[in-house]
């Protein structure tokens, strides 16, 4: 069990050093502090509202190695990608999975161009791929995913990426922080630092629910806030110029009739120039994404008309039936922290996808950039540059072979609690112990009340939104349907949590509020 006032009371003492402090629960964040705490040093995270509240949890859920870098000819990136993609399997099997994509050719050069590129990408994999690239016949291709136009259909060719769910792997790597002896810790906001002779040593730290002040110190600290780096670099320094720039991706979620078997549907070539891809996620279809310059940072970005019918209009033009915004069963946006580029006028998909690491004068170490699938080499790009910078001895890093939390070598995708890894098994002990948790919060979604309860004791879930948003994924599959399973959530969690009548209240209101912006009116 994860008990919240234990870890509130490690960061009340008001003698201890902590040797790193990460300031974000992001996919950055996350394994910046898996890496350090692995290393031995004391480490502990803050994130200011739920782990992966924000970009983290707004993904394609592709662990890829990127085809369209390979287009751009970012060999490099590609090589990292495809490394980083075959480790996280190896280390978290539960939540990563190998998935067929297909891309479908209308044109004679089709097939032959992207083949010769995905046996490229086959072999740039090396021992880690995911299986071997090849063209598929029309009467193949459309065995395969029979939602297809047929009319000049040529075929296809089909290649192997990785599919994973972004919010579960974040909660199971804050879980192992805590399993390796660090502390993570969601809505804990950062406020400001503490300095010695204009050298930050510290942070100064709020408690959301109980709003007390808490001072951190620190020998170093991280900032790892993805699209929020640039407030957390001008509270160190009010004349600190913005380095980040939000693009906002933007997602639907369609019935599983549009992709109805197991195969991904990238589409190579949309009106922009990017890849749009239709993948098979949790019983439904995700199309996705745009990429869209922003000029405010927001945790909850909306999507534009635009973008909603950019996306409906490209998956049309290649699918029997053509997506209205009747069938969006699910609307999310998440916008991701580009480096300005120098180049004025570079277009979004241009920017790289790489990270970069800054030192401020002050000491503060800043992570920007990346990509899901990369986290853990960015975790060990930072923790070596802390240890550069700090004179430190260098230690060696572990994480390529570290199982994270929930790591279960035999996986049954087919189980409807397998995204639990290790933990299914004490679930379901929960379930025969209290068989009215074996009764549905939804039937439609699959989500049991044992779920609940698990997360209140287990996955520090604190409010009705992280059980609906992230410890399950109601709100990203369904928003309509996540909004009548809100006070049923609401009942067990107040139980679970020792809350009364007017909290339970609160929280299906704003729940209510903020899933209605994820459903078309």
């Amino acid at each position: 069990m994860i008990n919240r006032e234990n870890l509130i009371d490690k960061i009340s003492k008001q003698d201890k050093i902590w040797d790193v402090v990460v300031i974000g629960g992001g996919a950055s964040g996350l394994g910046i502090a898996i890496e350090s705490v692995t290393r031995g040093y004391e480490t502990l995270l803050l994130e200011q509202y739920d782990f992966t509240k924000g970009t983290s949890s707004r993904s394609t859920k592709l662990v890829h190695g990127g085809v369209r870098y390979l287009a751009q000819g970012n060999i490099s990136l590609v090589l990292e990608s495809l490394k980083e993609r075959g480790l996280l399997q190896k280390n978290a099997p539960h939540l990563v999975s190998n998935l067929a994509f297909l891309i479908p050719s209308y044109t004679w050069w089709g097939i032959p161009f992207y083949t010769i590129g995905l046996i490229l990408y086959d072999l740039l994999a090396g021992k880690l791929t995911f299986g071997k690239s090849k063209p598929q016949s029309k009467s193949k291709t459309l065995a395969k995913i029979p939602t297809l136009i047929k009319k000049n259909l040529r075929g296809s060719v089909l290649y192997h990426d990785g599919q994973f769910d972004d919010s579960r792997l974040g909660l199971n790597m804050a879980q192992t922080i805590i399993q390796k002896g660090g502390t993570a810790i969601n809505y804990v906001k950062v406020c400001n630092f503490l300095k010695e002779k204009s050298i930050i040593n510290g942070v100064i730290a709020q408690d959301f629910e109980t709003k007390i002040e808490y001072k951190i110190k620190a020998k170093t600290v991280i900032n790892a806030t993805g699209i929020f780096v640039d407030e957390i670099l001008q509270k160190d320094n009010p004349e600190a110029k913005d380095i980040v720039k939000p693009s906002q991706g933007v997602h639907l979620i369609l019935d599983k009739k549009f992709l109805p078997h197991n195969y991904g549907l990238m589409i190579p070539k949309t009106k922009d120039g990017r890849v749009l891809f239709a993948v098979p996620w949790h019983n439904k279809v995700i199309l996705g994404t745009t990429d869209v310059l922003k000029e405010v940072s927001v945790i909850e970005p909306k999507a534009t008309d635009e973008e909603i019918d950019f996306i409906l209009e490209t998956a049309g033009r290649y699918l029997i039936k053509k997506p209205t915004r009747k069938d969006i069963k699910s609307v999310f946006a998440g916008l991701r922290p580009l480096a300005i580029p120098k180049n004025k006028g570079k277009k979004t998909k241009e920017i790289s996808r790489g990270h970069k690491i800054y030192k401020s004068k002050s000491g503060l170490i800043t992570i920007i950039g990346g990509k899901w699938t990369t986290y853990r080499q960015m975790g060990q790009d930072v923790i070596n540059k802390m240890e550069l910078i700090k004179k430190l001895p260098k230690k060696e890093s572990i994480t390529s072979s570290l199982h994270l939390y929930g790591y279960k070598e035999e996986v049954d995708f087919k189980d409807l609690l397998y995204f639990y890894g290790s933990d299914i098994i004490y679930i379901k002990e929960l379930i025969l112990s209290v068989p009215k948790l074996d009764e549905w919060v939804s039937e439609i979604l699959q989500i049991k009340k044992a779920q609940v309860v698990w997360a209140c004791k287990n996955e520090m879930a604190r409010t009705v939104e992280d059980f609906l948003a992230r410890r399950t994924r109601a709100l990203f599959l369904d928003a309509k349907e996540s909004i009548r399973t809100a006070p049923i959530v609401a009942e067990i969690m107040a139980d679970e949590l020792g809350y009364n009548k007017e909290w339970k209240k609160s929280q299906i209101d704003k729940y209510t509020m903020l899933a209605n912006n994820y459903f078309l009116k």
